[in-house]
């Protein structure tokens, strides 16, 4: 090894300054369009259902994504362990740009949903490799954290912009542009991540590596399976279809426990399961997940569909919750290695989850606006403290050889608590909704009205509502007094999933007191590969 290289990693970076900031940018540029994505297409999804119709689908618009990332991001962390990360970063950018380009041409909520499910691969190769990158360039946490404020502010101004962006683009220039913006920046990464970031890798073997490609085949069907028994079990009931997915998830997961076992080179290494700082870090990521995913997903439609703002006032409303995100996570970086005890920043965050929560529960449509900026905040503040440290934690708790896979397997489980949060609230949000529509119009003997009630769709487009209050005016109904009566249906039904949030919240409070001290002590570095 040359001199300039001991003395990059002797300091906690495996690359120079100059070197560290540029490929550190590029990591940056990656998490932005992921992260970007992620606020931007809420605000804008009522819209998009409104124009498309097919309500029934909204869910469908997040949970394809996360079904397709979910699935890809262990299978990716790991594979980036064996070969390096690089080259998977560079295709998925390309196949993310690509399906954001096919997203933003969908004539069909069924199209849109597919292309969702095409960006959700790019977009899980991105969270498999991304993260860990920025692992592999600092190996010392110290340093590590310092050069995290940067991929922070870069995750915070994307998602801090994404909300209101999103809500300017859809008034502006159609909710088309919100899946088009990822264009520009997605070439900006490609062309970093072509450019600067090394190519590392951490597992040297003499031999050929074999590939994995059952475990991939088994995680596959496993998170598949589970995510259309959670998506369609409540709108189906127990079906002889529904028994077999619930079969084919347990066998799948069964079968995958056992394989990895014996396999010499494991996709899924079931010992850091083992660990009782990762144990506990994962479960408490599906918990974060939950709550933040049914926050992020639901809040712009119980703002513009229940309390009846337009999509800009939504956004507003929205960015504190990921713009204190960032803010959090910069105080974090800061405070976490100085302080005795830094499990307590997750205590910190769990509860500031739970009480933004609540706050959107108690919110009615003449709450004042403070009361509802407060409520973001507190989730945002609570966000940045539990998901930087449940990555770092990570990090810190997992050997370098198992690197990738747990930073990776961090991020999946949080997709599956997003998708279980999601899945969930959209089916409180169906049935709640659908019964307090179906209340009100036969007391007011307007029941054959109910085929334009039973989406929401009808509460976010004021064009449609125009067009319905003339007609149930000729008919001799009060449509005004109706509509109040289905955003009232509407409230109560996000309330209730959001009241899910708050448990899962004060859950993760609960499981923090099982993740073992974390020390951040230099641990001994496992000299990495460099290739061309």
């Amino acid at each position: 090894m040359s001199p300039h290289k001991e003395a990059a990693h002797s300091s906690g970076q495996v690359l120079p300054f100059r070197e560290s900031l540029m490929a550190t940018l590029g990591i940056c540029f990656v998490i932005m369009l992921v992260a970007l994505d992620q606020t931007i297409v809420g605000t804008a999804l009522p819209t998009i259902v409104a124009e498309l119709k097919g309500f029934d689908l909204y869910a469908w618009v997040a949970t394809s994504y996360l079904l397709t990332s979910v699935i890809t991001v262990p299978i990716f962390g790991r594979l980036g362990d064996y070969f390096g990360r690089k080259p998977f970063l560079i295709a998925s950018i390309i196949i993310f740009v690509v399906a954001s380009m096919l997203c933003g041409m969908a004539n069909s909520m069924l199209f849109l949903v597919l292309a969702r499910g095409l960006q959700g691969i790019g977009g899980g190769m991105l969270v498999g490799t991304a993260f860990a990158s920025a692992a592999d360039l600092f190996p010392d946490p110290h340093i590590r954290l310092r050069w995290q404020i940067i991929l922070s502010a870069a995750y915070g101004i994307a998602t801090s912009i994404g909300p209101s962006l999103g809500g300017f683009l859809t008034q502006s220039l159609g909710w088309r542009w919100t899946f088009y913006v990822n264009l520009p920046v997605g070439l900006i990464s490609l062309f970093f991540a072509m450019r600067y970031i090394p190519h590392i890798r951490h597992i040297k073997h003499e031999g050929k590596i074999r590939l994995d490609w059952f475990g991939a085949v088994l995680i596959t069907i496993a998170l598949g399976s589970l995510q259309l028994l959670v998506e369609m079990l409540p709108k189906r009931g127990l079906t002889i279809g529904m028994a077999v997915l619930l079969v084919a998830s347990i066998a799948a997961f069964y079968a995958l426990w056992k394989w990895e076992r014996h396999v010499e080179q494991p996709i899924l290494p079931f010992e850091m399961v083992k660990d009782p700082a990762l144990s506990s870090l994962f479960l408490l990521s599906i918990l974060a997940g939950f709550s933040m995913f049914s926050m992020l997903m639901y809040s712009p439609l119980l703002f513009q569909g229940g309390f009846g703002m337009s999509p800009r006032e939504a956004g507003l409303l929205i960015t504190p919750l990921v713009a204190c995100i960032t803010v959090a996570s910069i105080v974090n970086g800061r405070v976490v290695t100085r302080i005795p005890n830094p499990n307590m920043m997750m205590y910190v965050g769990f509860a500031l989850i739970a009480i933004s929560c609540l706050g959107i529960v108690l919110s009615q449509r003449g709450t004042s606006t403070a009361f509802m900026l407060t409520a973001m905040l507190a989730g945002g503040f609570g966000l940045g403290l539990v998901l930087p440290n449940l990555t770092v934690f990570a990090q810190q708790a997992a050997s370098r050889e198992h690197l990738g896979i747990a930073t990776a397997l961090l991020q999946s489980l949080r997709m599956i608590g997003g998708m279980l949060g999601t899945a969930v609230t959209g089916t409180l949000v169906t049935q709640m909704y659908g019964s307090g529509v179906q209340r009100a119009l036969e007391s007011d003997h307007a029941a054959q009205w109910m085929a334009e009630f039973k989406d929401p769709e009808i509460l976010v487009n004021h064009d449609i509502q125009s067009t319905l209050l003339a007609q149930m005016l000729q008919a001799g109904h009060n449509g005004s007094a109706l509509l109040d009566a289905a955003r009232d249906a509407l409230v109560g039904a996000i309330h209730m999933g959001i009241a899910l949030a708050i448990v899962s919240a004060l859950i993760g409070l609960w499981m923090v007191r099982r993740v073992p001290l974390i020390r951040f002590s230099n641990k001994a570095k496992v000299e990495p590969v460099m290739s061309e």
